[in-house]
């Protein structure tokens, strides 16, 4: 039997069209809470609609709604591909 290695990553590596799980959010304090207020919880699936490499925001499919969050942000969440 083999095991599946997945790999990890933040979020905003990420390229449009993209699927992934949450691992952890590295933020605290409001951001961290806010994030958390909109569904950003270890295990949820996430869907990477539209990520601009230089320019803000990520725009994300997660809990079958859409989410705008900044590079900044996104460069705190982990994820599993």
């Amino acid at each position: 039997m083999s095991m599946v290695e997945n790999k990890t990553t933040n979020l905003d590596k990420l390229k449009p069209g993209q699927e992934c799980k949450l691992i952890d959010v590295h933020l605290t304090g409001a951001n961290g809470q806010r994030l958390m207020d909109m569904g950003f919880m270890p295990g949820v699936k996430i869907k990477v609609l539209r990520n601009a490499p230089l320019t803000d925001p990520v725009e994300l499919e997660i809990r079958g709604y859409n989410v705008s969050i900044r590079h900044a942000e996104a460069r705190y969440i982990e994820v599993s591909l």
